[in-house]
């Protein structure tokens, strides 16, 4: 810059207005102000004479007036009659009305989806022969929800992020399958039928019977499967239908009983009378993962099921209770949070190094209850002498650490339980008493023995069924299990070698964690709904064999297999088959998902074609139930791992941040949010839901507080979108209906802009063959093209990572922050029917492009409204697709790459911020006259050629003027540097009152000085630096400060309207 420039451009703070006033020019009345005047002073007038001539025909006015008339209220507007569909089912929705005067997602996302179905869009592409893409293939099966009712807006979560996926990869030209299916969830879905059943007819499953009961379990899946599957494309997920599968289908079946007996024969499915997880309300086993743990900090008294509610037990304590060392008076004293379960102790463990018990080892113990009598037993590992009392009751049969101990000494395994919650003949007296009602005997009978010590408060952690809410027993059953290590190894190993990938980083650490120290298998449940075990017992006539022992079992895919493999164990004897009426757990047959739907284990074209999948993506609380057990399980059967990246999103969480849950009565349906619902119609839902009349009445009280006003109508597309934005690589995150509100207007601004858009195009606009550059683009389209590509490649590039939240972030700020409020606003006076014909022409196919194109990008999380919309725009002789949603994805184009265009338009929009700005800070919202000085001829030339879009883009500016070097900028304008060649001078002299500026300016001082006086008395006080504590000190320091600055800056503002007005 030259030294005669630079005195130009004055070095100023480029937040700070200045005023440059000429020192020979007071202030004096513009014409405008005059003739304002006179206007004022005319109608003041006319309102005067009015009031003479009102007093002059009411004389009696004064003593007498007429009482004021009220003001009628605004009549409501009427209410827009409700849509209705008259599209046929299947057939292309009727383009030809006009468009809506603003977006009705119940219109938009109406017909779509069955048009779509029909035309077969979303099952794979493939060539004549069947052959796959040369872009090669991306094939994604759903994780198949329970059918235990309804979908929630956790499932909404993982269609928006898996069928964005799967439309972008389809719309890449990529052959593209997506799988959909429904889990028959063998508990949950029990259990909601087994309350049906006695809710409406107080009949039990035994009532009923099995095949009866069984029976009734399908009708309940028929009913519900179907609702599900609704709910799937009224969200829009683009599955390949033909392809459904549920997981009791015949083709599942038929994977499963392979499974099974393959892994029997195998020797990795094994049969032991081993301590299970045991749920006595529905009398069945759970895995450890299916075990939740409520934590207790003390004394807690919990409601059992099974119970009168009004009965209540207590936990969170630790209980004292001594044993009577056998022909002595001494006693050893033990601790235990499970008092009951001191009927089936077995021994009592010290330390062999504990001087206080050494004159007692070898020794026993007396049974105050019972018959028998307990060794002292000697165990450094189980037993911390430093620890309670240093010696520990050992109960096998009943607790899983005592139950090691049991097998390393050999105690005898005494076990007290029966399946439904009571104490067998084991337990002497409390035989047939439920066992919370033992554990409140046994205190009163330790009493009365003068046998019980104290009860002090101790934290724990209680193992819960989350189904039932019943209180977990570990309890001796004889059970299938499979032994795990061998499958977890190949499991952890395929991630070490990048066969699998696992994201987020935190999700796969916890792979490495769970299966380093993975446990075996339980797998039967004691149910009656799901894969019934394919093992038979092989009764020998005339003997009475173990049925614990599994050599007395075979395993085959029907009767008649299992016959023919009994005789091959057992030739030339007689025998019964008798097969094991346990069902195996949902997640063993669910592991087998992404192969068993391609039609595993026969080698299917499905299965040669597709397998192995390409991605899983999934919650991250099912990476240990799900996705190992379907990893451990696909490299054992099918010598592959079963896709090659595991995605784990964020779970969505309640306001009080608890996992969505039937059972917790938190659930949301998404075609609430996407049809609306009021609060009243919210609680209704919770009164024809299965839960307990007290968890009805907690629901309802927080659904009061997460939506007191009910949820407004939003749209599925809104509602995809939102849940996209999220950062799904999170752990949890709580859905805001806000939000989803705030990308409803998102839409209606794409309606908006589209219509808007239509119009400029004119009904005769024909898009050129094809989107390339014709060489005669101005700045702003250059420079949106530009921003086009950027778009595209940082969307493309998101999703690629799987960042839906930059994915959405991309595309979301091209359309809002790029194409709408700038580029279409630009273009307003060059597509008017007076501008130049070329330049409007050229304008209006640029436009076409980032509509076509910015549709497109937008089609993966919106998909709905992005069809309704690019089916109302014209076609390019070069398109082919009939549907958005099998068009081609935006990819970066090089003739649109322009870094130069992008540096010189960025600085044409710094220019209209700092306008704006400018305007609002002097109040000067109309008629705004701006100049535009330049260091360099460069800058002159192009703000002299923007200066038209300039004005368009300030709100009520008249006139935009580009000063060359050597002009200098009229008197009595306010400036802000721009850059170091540019500086944007607004007229405010003539434009604004100063005085009265300058009034509000001084209030502004005396509110933020009254604030800082008070905040620094406060520092004043006696004793501030030492009974203050530092963090508050450092705050109120910084405020103060800040009050100081701001007074500064609102002082120079008064100067420099001091200063234009003339005055020191």
């Amino acid at each position: 810059m030259s030294s005669d420039n630079a005195s130009q451009m004055p070095v100023h703070n480029p937040d700070q207005p200045i005023i440059a006033a000429a020192a020979d020019c007071p202030p004096e009345k513009s014409k405008n102000q005059d003739k304002n005047e006179a206007k004022r002073k005319a109608k003041m007038e006319k309102f005067l004479a009015k009031q003479a001539a009102g007093k002059a025909t009411t004389p009696d006015a004064a003593v007498a007036a007429a009482p004021k008339k009220e003001k009628e209220p605004k009549a409501e507007p009427k209410p827009k009659p409700a849509f209705v569909n008259t599209t046929p089912v299947g057939e292309k929705k009727d383009m030809t009305e006009p468009m809506a005067d603003s977006y009705n997602p119940v219109a938009v996302e109406s017909a779509w989806y069955s048009w779509w179905e029909t035309h077969d869009f979303f099952a794979p592409k493939t060539g004549p022969d069947g052959e796959i893409s040369s872009k090669g293939r991306f094939v994604m099966v759903a994780p198949p929800p329970n059918v235990t009712g309804k979908l929630h807006i956790g499932h909404a979560m993982f269609v928006a992020i898996q069928d964005s996926i799967v439309r972008w990869n389809r719309m890449r030209g990529i052959t593209t399958l997506f799988v959909p299916g429904c889990d028959h969830a063998g508990i949950s879905t029990q259990v909601v039928v087994e309350k049906q059943l006695w809710k409406n007819e107080k009949l039990t499953r035994h009532d009923l019977g099995r095949e009866a009961f069984v029976d009734r379990v399908w009708d309940y899946k028929n009913q519900y499967a179907g609702t599900i599957m609704n709910q799937f494309r009224r969200l829009g997920a683009s599955y390949d239908w033909p392809r459904e599968r549920f997981s009791l289908d015949d083709m599942l079946t038929r994977a499963t009983r392979e499974t099974f007996v393959r892994m029997f024969n195998d020797g990795i499915i094994y049969r032991s009378s081993r301590l299970v997880n045991w749920c006595h309300h529905m009398n069945t086993a759970l895995s450890s993962l299916e075990v939740e743990n409520l934590e207790l900090t003390g004394p807690t008294m919990l409601s059992i099921p099974g119970y009168p509610a009004e009965e209540k037990f207590e936990f969170g304590v630790m209980i004292h209770f001594a044993y009577q060392v056998e022909d002595s008076d001494e006693r050893i004293i033990i601790a235990t949070t499970r008092i009951e379960t001191m009927l089936g102790d077995t021994a009592i463990a010290i330390h062999p190094d504990d001087e206080r018990y050494k004159h007692l080892h070898g020794k026993f113990v007396r049974h105050p209850f019972v018959d028998r009598r307990i060794p002292i037993i000697t165990d450094a590992e189980c037993v911390d002498m430093e620890f309670g009392t240093g010696a520990v009751k050992m109960t096998p049969a009943h607790d899983n650490n005592d139950y090691v101990v049991g097998k390393r000494h050999n105690l005898e395994f005494i076990n007290l339980l029966n399946e439904d919650g009571t104490f067998n003949e084991n337990a002497g007296p409390y035989s047939g008493m439920l066992r919370f009602r033992v554990r409140k005997q046994i205190i009163e009978d330790l009493k009365a023995k003068g046998l019980y010590v104290d009860t002090i408060g101790h934290a724990m952690s209680v193992p819960i069924c989350p189904k039932s809410n019943d209180i977990i027993e570990p309890l001796m059953k004889p059970q299938w299990w499979v032994k795990s290590k061998q499958l977890a190894e190949p499991a952890m190993q395929a991630v070490r070698d990048g066969r699998l990938e696992i994201a987020p980083l935190t999700s796969e650490m916890d792979w490495f964690r769970w299966l380093e120290n993975i446990n075996d298998w339980c797998i039967s449940r004691q149910l009656w709904w799901g894969h019934r075990i394919p093992a038979y017992f092989v009764r020998i006539a005339g003997r009475s064999d173990d049925s614990c022992d599994g050599d007395y079992w075979v395993a085959g895919h029907t009767e008649a297999d299992a016959r023919k493999r009994a005789e091959e164990k057992f030739p030339g004897v007689e025998f019964e088959l008798e097969q094991d009426p346990d069902v195996l757990d949902t997640w063993f047959s669910s592991g087998l998902w992404p192969f068993a739907v391609l039609g595993w284990p026969e080698s299917t074209d499905d299965f040669k074609k597709y397998y192995p999948t390409s991605l899983l993506e999934t919650g991250w609380d099912i990476l240990f139930f799900w996705v190992a057990r379907m990893v451990m399980l696909g490299i054992y059967l099918t010598g592959e791992v079963p896709f090659r990246k595991v995605f784990c999103h964020a779970l969505v969480r309640d306001a009080q941040g608890r996992k969505m849950s039937k059972s917790l009565g938190n659930v949301i349906d998404p075609i609430d949010v996407i049809e609306g619902i009021r609060l009243e119609q919210l609680h209704a839902r919770l009164g024809s839901s299965n839960l307990d009349p007290r968890e009805i009445k907690k629901a309802k009280i927080d659904q009061s507080k997460d939506y007191p006003n009910g949820i407004p109508e939003c749209g599925t597309d809104a509602l995809r979108f939102t849940l996209c934005t999220y950062n799904s690589s999170r752990r949890d995150m709580t859905l805001n209906v806000v939000h989803v509100d705030g990308y409803r207007k998102f839409c209606n601004k794409l309606w908006n802009a589209t219509r808007f858009a239509l119009m400029k195009l004119g009904e005769d606009f024909v898009p050129s063959t094809d989107a390339a550059l014709t060489g005669h683009e101005s700045l702003a389209e250059r420079w949106i093209l530009h921003r086009l590509n950027v778009a595209a490649r940082n969307a493309s590039s998101a999703l690629t990572d799987m960042n839906f939240m930059a994915a959405t972030t991309a595309v979301h700020s091209f359309w809002l922050y790029e194409l709408c409020d700038v580029y279409i606003e630009y273009i307003k006076p060059i597509t008017t029917p007076d501008a130049d014909a070329a330049a409007r022409h050229s304008a209006q196919q640029t436009l076409f492009t980032c509509l076509d194109q910015g549709l497109k990008l937008l089609h993966p999380f919106m998909p709905f409204v992005t069809e309704e919309l690019w089916q109302r725009l014209p076609r390019r002789a070069s398109e082919t697709s009939i549907s958005i949603s099998v068009s081609a994805y935006p990819e970066p184009r090089s003739d649109y790459e322009n870094s130069q265009a992008e540096s010189e338009f960025e600085l044409i929009m710094s220019i209209t911020k700092a306008g704006r700005s400018l305007t609002a800070d002097y109040n000067v919202l109309s008629k705004s006259i701006l100049f535009i000085s330049n260091a360099s001829n460069a800058s002159h030339a192009l703000v002299s050629a923007q200066s038209d879009g300039i004005v368009t883009l300030i709100k009520g500016c008249q006139s935009v003027t580009s000063l060359t070097p050597e002009e200098s900028v009229p008197a009595g304008c306010a400036l802000v540097p721009v850059s170091d060649e540019v500086a944007i001078h607004l007229l405010v002299r003539g434009q604004v009152d100063i005085d009265q500026e300058i009034g509000k300016i001084e209030k502004k001082v005396a509110k933020a000085t009254g604030l800082k006086d008070g905040l620094v008395a406060k520092t004043k006080v006696p004793n501030y630096e030492t009974n203050v504590p530092e963090e508050v000190r450092e705050t109120n320091a910084s405020k103060i400060g800040d009050y100081e600055a701001e007074i500064n800056v609102l002082r120079k503002a008064i100067e420099t309207f001091l200063t234009l007005k003339g005055s020191s």
